[in-house]
């Protein structure tokens, strides 16, 4: 399939009902129907074409976009519909950090959402490192940004997207506040916990790669 026949075909995709979207969770957690697994993956099919849009000029495109749609199935796969958390929040960075592996690997991109400047003058990288940091430490960091990837894939749901929305959407903490209905203070306690978290995890990497 090229990529006009998937916009085609995404064209025929209908937004779910609130309601309609909460009994197929049921469905698919609680009783395990496979039909109801498969409308949620095609439902949310759009969601990696938007996530995929900055890649649209690639020849490799369409593979991106499989990338993403595994990243989605292992979204839903994983996904606690009780947990309070919009779906596409949730998904949207497991989506974007399978296509940015996938583009890596291919030696097409970097992990850029993490190294790009952000409002506060620095990136996610460089807030992970301690203000002692040597010079050859951080550059170790920086090689290792896949593996800062995959150790946000680990967080728990809600720092996961906190530090998704602040550091690779450069959202402010207040609006990230509002979105998910908690207060700055409760997003600034997950922010800081989110990267002590990756923080540790890293300096395990680091010991044991040197």
């Amino acid at each position: 399939m090229n990529l006009a026949d998937y916009v085609q075909e995404l064209n025929k995709v209908k937004i779910l009902e609130p309601d309609v979207e909460r009994q197929l969770w049921h469905d698919f957690k609680v009783n395990h129907h496979m039909d109801a697994r498969s409308r949620l993956i095609e439902a949310y099919q759009p969601l990696v074409f938007r996530t995929a849009l900055p890649f649209r000029s690639l020849d490799n495109i369409m593979d991106v976009i499989q990338e993403g749609t595994v990243g989605l199935i292992e979204s839903v796969e994983s996904f606690d519909p009780n947990k309070g958390v919009a779906f596409s929040l949730y998904a949207v960075f497991r989506i974007r950090g399978r296509m940015y592996r996938f583009l890596k690997e291919e030696g097409r991109a970097d992990i850029a959402c993490l190294e790009d400047n952000q409002k506060s003058g620095g990136s996610l990288l460089d807030m992970l490192a301690d203000t002692g940091t040597s010079v050859p430490e951080i550059a170790e960091i920086h090689a290792a940004s896949d593996i800062v990837m995959e150790a946000m894939d680990r967080l728990p749901t809600r720092e996961q997207l906190v530090l998704d929305q602040v550091y690779v959407h450069s959202k402010d903490v207040k609006s990230v506040a509002d979105m998910m209905n908690v207060s700055t203070a409760h997003i600034y306690r997950l922010q800081k916990s989110g990267v002590r978290r990756i923080r540790g995890m890293l300096s395990k990497f680091m010991h044991n790669w040197k």
